[in-house]
C-alpha cells in the first residue's frame, strides 16, 4: 500500500502533477465535488493542530467524502497504551485513507507498515511534515511562477522545525536553488539535513545568525516559530524564543517581490503590521493547503485502487544491531518495535534510524 511519509516518496513529476491538480481544483471546484463520494478519511491527531487537521477535513468534505477521527491523544486508545501498529490495523477497517499527526518521530511510518489503507504523515515530532511541504511548493509556484532559480531563506527554529526539514528536502530536487539558513547557533539545522541533504546534493547554502544581512538577496523568506513543545529544556526556550522578530523596518532592504511564508501558527515572530504588506503570503499559504491535500487524497486513493505499492526502504536495513537513542523516536515508546538502521555514510560506518534519521554506529 502506497503512503506519503516523506516528501521523497514523491518524484518530481508527481510533485508537479499534484501542483497542477491543485491548481485545477482551485479553478474548477465543482468538477471535484463528488470525487470521494462514499469514501472516509480518518484524521488521527495525537497532538494539537488547527490548520493541518481542519484543512484535511475540509479537503475530504469538499471532495464529497466523510471524516472520522480524533484531535488529541487523550481521546484515543493511546491513552490506554494501545500501540501505533494496532491503531493503524483497527482504523484501516473503518476508513479508506488516514492522516496521522504524532509527537514521536517515525510513528506514521510504523502505521503505514501495519495499515491496509494509505497513511499520510501530517507531522511526526521534529522530523517531517510532507503535506506542509506540498502546501509550500504550491504557494511558491503560484507566487513566483517557478520552483527553480530561487534564493530561499529559512529563519528561526531550524533544529526542531519539521516544516523546514521537509521543504529543504523537496528543494534539493530543483535546479538553481540557494538556501540561506538564519538561526541562533543552538537552533541550526540538524546533521542529517546539512550533511545528508544540502551537502550530499551539492546545494549552495549559507548558515548565518544575521537576518538583516541576508535579507536583500532573498526571493522567499520562510519564517518559523520557536517551538516551546519541542524543547527538552524550557530555560533554553525562554532564552531563544524572541531571537528573530520580523517587523516592517526589517523589510526596507528586501526585494519588492519577496514572498514571506510561515507554516503557522505564529506567536510574535512576524508583526501583525506586515499582514497588509503584499509580500505577506502566509494566509494564502494556509488556504492553499486545503487544495493540495485534496489533490493528494485523490492521488493516493487512485494509487490504492490500482494496487500501486510504495518503495521498500527496509530492504538493506540492519535490525537490532544498533539501538536508537533518540528520546523522540517512536522506538522509545513502542517497546517491541525493532530498531532498524540503514547506511548513511558507508565509508564512515554511519547509519541512520529509518524512523527518525538520527545517527548510529555499529559497536
Amino acid at each position: 500500500m502506497r503512503s506519503l511519509i516523506d516528501i521523497f516518496d514523491l518524484s518530481v513529476a508527481e510533485l508537479d502533477g499534484l501542483i497542477e491538480k491543485a491548481n485545477d481544483i482551485i479553478d474548477n471546484p465543482a468538477k471535484y465535488a463528488e470525487s470521494c463520494k462514499g469514501k472516509k478519511l480518518a484524521t488521527l491527531f495525537f497532538e494539537p493542530s488547527t490548520r493541518t487537521r481542519l484543512s484535511f477535513e475540509a479537503a475530504m468534505l469538499e471532495l464529497g467524502g466523510n471524516v472520522i477521527g480524533f484531535s488529541e491523544a487523550s481521546s484515543s486508545s493511546a491513552a490506554k497504551g494501545e500501540s501505533i501498529a494496532d491503531t493503524a490495523k483497527v482504523i484501516s477497517g473503518y476508513a479508506d485513507i488516514i492522516a496521522m499527526r504524532h509527537p514521536k518521530e517515525g510513528a506514521p511510518y510504523v502505521a503505514s507498515k501495519n495499515a491496509t489503507v494509505p497513511i499520510i504523515n501530517a507531522g511526526d515530532g521534529g522530523h517531517a511534515h510532507p503535506t506542509q511541504t506540498l502546501t509550500d511548493l504550491l504557494t511558491i509556484s503560484r507566487e513566483k511562477g517557478r520552483l527553480n532559480n530561487l534564493t530561499v531563506g529559512f529563519c528561526g527554529d531550524l533544529k526542531y522545525g519539521r516544516t523546514v526539514h521537509s521543504l529543504i528536502s523537496a528543494l534539493t530536487r530543483y535546479e538553481g536553488i540557494k538556501v540561506v539558513l538564519v538561526s541562533p547557533e543552538e537552533l541550526k539545522v540538524p546533521g542529517y539535513v546539512r550533511d545528508g541533504l544540502l551537502i550530499k546534493n551539492g546545494m549552495e547554502f549559507v548558515e548565518t545568525t544575521d537576518l538583516d544581512k541576508a535579507m536583500p538577496e532573498l526571493d522567499i523568506l520562510y519564517m518559523t516559530r520557536i517551538q516551546r513543545e519541542r524543547f527538552p529544556d524550557q530555560d533554553e526556550y525562554e532564552r531563544l524564543k524572541d531571537s528573530y522578530i520580523l517587523t516592517l523596518d526589517k523589510l526596507e532592504n528586501a526585494k519588492k517581490d519577496l514572498s514571506i511564508l510561515h507554516p503557522l501558527p505564529r506567536v510574535n515572530e512576524i508583526s501583525v503590521k506586515i499582514d497588509a504588506d503584499p509580500r505577506a503570503c502566509y494566509f494564502k499559504q494556509a488556504y492553499n493547503g486545503k487544495y493540495i491535500r485534496m489533490a493528494l487524497i485523490l492521488k493516493l486513493l487512485e494509487d490504492a485502487k490500482n494496487g500501486i505499492e510504495g518503495e521498500d526502504i527496509e530492504k538493506d536495513c540492519i535490525v537490532n544491531e544498533i539501538r536508537c537513542k533518540n528520546p523522540s523516536c517512536i522506538t522509545s515508546v513502542e517497546q517491541e518495535l525493532e530498531h532498524k538502521f540503514r547506511y548513511a555514510d558507508e565509508d564512515g560506518g554511519v547509519y541512520r534510524c529509518i524512523y527518525c534519521e538520527k545517527k548510529g554506529k555499529k559497536s
